[in-house]
């Protein structure tokens, strides 16, 4: 009977292997891996990507894109071959996608979010809620949703939550961060956001670890609310933070709540940048979204394989980045809709 087994296991692993989807990842970054793979685990489709981040300076996977991976890989027992340090090309067959509790070890200062990116599109198959315990990476970094961002920003515009708790939080270099995190099951509706509507709430809330004396956390706080207030005219909350961490570090996220969406924009503290600086880019950031979306540029990208699978949705975005365009390629290669840009309107839609 156990051979039995294994044999059947084998003839639908080459089945699998036969409808593989081929992507090319030349032109893009490691989000593109961790979205198909997360697409892989829900539809039960396997791909093989080559030139993984073949235009970057350093190509092919690094620590941070093989820990995202692993973790989508551990829900649906999926067949990987490619999951090396540097490797350019990787094949994922998936098996059976089985939620499960999980502890994610993350080695260096990788983003604790982008784990998360790929485990809420996985989530909208989950019949029950998981818990996911983070050691080590990071909950602030570049090109990386912040951990408050995701709660405070991306989900509720999918009107979803999460339960974090963050027990300490991760900077670079070291990351070292120590989260918990309860993922309840995603369900797949229709999205429509073409405006904003009236502000209702506008809040900033800036973190810092080991930078008290330098008031950090103060200091980007006023350089955004002034900007802001200044700007938009509406009084804002703010909510300053001193936590634990491995290293210094410092972060600030602007969450504008709508009448029909939520807006966020973030920055992030870096050596030889003054605090003011950090919380203006934020303010200025957060200023063009607010003037020329719906929702911002980072949320429209994260919620395109929601509006697919759902498979009707508009949303109105402040810019068409090519990073939209090329999540839309990998989409449509995985599900069965077509995406519809208008480039002048800025919106995009699956009708």
């Amino acid at each position: 009977m156990e051979v039995i087994t294994i044999i059947l296991w084998f003839l639908y692993l080459m089945h699998k292997a036969s409808l593989m989807i081929e992507i090319d990842g030349n032109d893009a970054g490691g989000q593109l891996v961790r979205t198909a793979v997360s697409l892989s685990a829900i539809t039960g489709k396997a791909f093989r990507i080559v030139n993984i981040r073949g235009a970057r300076p350093q190509p092919g996977l690094k620590a941070q894109h093989m820990e995202g991976i692993g973790t989508v890989a551990e829900l649906c027992s999926a067949k990987v071959s490619g999951l090396e340090l540097g490797s350019k090309e990787l094949e994922f067959i998936p098996g059976k996608l089985e939620p499960k509790n999980l502890e994610v070890k993350i080695s260096t200062a990788g983003s604790i979010g982008l784990v998360l990116q790929s485990l809420l599109i996985d989530a909208t198959k989950f019949e029950k809620p998981i818990n996911v315990k983070f050691s080590g990476g990071g909950t602030w970094g570049k090109w990386a949703p912040p951990m408050l961002y995701l709660e405070k920003v991306f989900l509720p515009c999918l009107c979803s939550g999460l339960k974090t708790k963050v027990k300490r939080e991760g900077f670079y270099p070291r990351g070292g961060a120590e989260v918990e995190v309860e993922i309840t099951p995603i369900k797949v509706k229709s999205i429509e956001i073409l405006e904003h509507g009236k502000l209702l709430e506008l809040n900033i809330f800036s973190v810092a670890a080991q930078l008290e004396g330098k008031k950090v956390a103060e200091r980007q706080a006023e350089a955004a609310r002034s900007f802001l207030e200044e700007r938009i005219g509406v009084k804002v909350s703010v909510k300053t933070t001193y936590s634990a961490a491995e290293n210094p570090g410092s972060g600030i996220l602007i969450v504008g709540k709508c009448e029909n969406s939520v807006i966020g924009a973030d920055s992030i503290g870096e050596l030889n940048v003054p605090a003011e600086e950090v919380g203006k880019r934020a303010g200025k950031d957060f200023f063009n979204e607010f003037a020329n979306g719906a929702v911002d540029r980072h949320c429209a990208d994260m919620l395109l394989p929601y509006i697919a699978l759902a498979g009707k949705g508009r949303i109105k975005t402040s810019e068409i980045t090519q990073h939209i365009v090329t999540s839309i390629e990998l989409i449509e290669k995985f599900l069965p809709v077509k995406f519809s840009i208008d480039r002048e309107k800025k919106i995009i839609s699956v009708l």
